[in-house]
């Protein structure tokens, strides 16, 4: 997982919004300053514990997950994932005015690798919510989001195989099930995944 945090070159306008970006070229060139978390020291063979405190550069932030956080990825490339499979991944707690968050985002299974399905994110900030969905996220899908006012939050979920309506997630995978032959999708994100940038003229 990589965060990156950076100064907004937008101009602040009378109206909160936020802006999507759908890849990372685009998103870096609506920010300066940028900070980045690699997600290194994560336990890739077990569980880390929520809630994580990271830093990004200067800027702070906090990750959760209800059922804590388990390993994916490789240690050259570790992946920040789900303990469970229908837990989201919650980015919050910015620190510094940050006003923009995105990454790579994508499933991984019952052992940590790449699943392919879909995944949701929703942005908060203080004008109302965005929310998108990657139908077939791969470990190369991008998505940000800029506020043009404070940015709060970032969901990230994942729609299990065989969900209904393409939203609603099985309730009964867990990672820590052998049900489902390792279908079960859980968020993950990969580094460089998630930048994150404060209010023009903060630092």
């Amino acid at each position: 997982f990589l965060a990156v945090l950076a100064l907004l070159t937008l101009s602040t306008a009378a109206n909160a919004a936020l802006i999507v970006y759908t890849t990372l070229e685009s998103f870096m060139a609506a920010t300066t300053a940028q900070g980045v978390d690699t997600y290194t020291g994560f336990n890739i063979n077990g569980t880390t514990p929520s809630p994580i405190s990271r830093n990004a550069g200067v800027y702070g932030y906090t990750a959760t997950a209800t059922d804590d956080f388990f390993g994916a990825g490789t240690m050259g490339d570790p992946w920040l994932s789900t303990n469970e499979a229908t837990d989201p991944i919650v980015f919050s707690g910015f620190t510094n005015g940050v006003q923009a968050i995105g990454g790579f985002f994508f499933g991984s299974n019952f052992d940590g690798a790449y699943s392919p399905g879909a995944i949701t994110l929703t942005a908060l900030d203080d004008s109302g919510t965005s929310t998108q969905t990657i139908s077939l996220a791969t470990t190369g899908s991008f998505l940000g989001f800029v506020s043009t006012g404070t940015l709060l939050s970032l969901s990230v979920t994942t729609v299990q195989p065989g969900a209904r309506g393409g939203s609603k997630p099985n309730t009964a995978c867990r990672r820590s099930s052998s049900s489902a032959g390792g279908r079960s999708l859980m968020p993950t994100v990969r580094s460089p995944c998630t930048l994150l940038w404060p209010r023009t003229g903060q630092m």
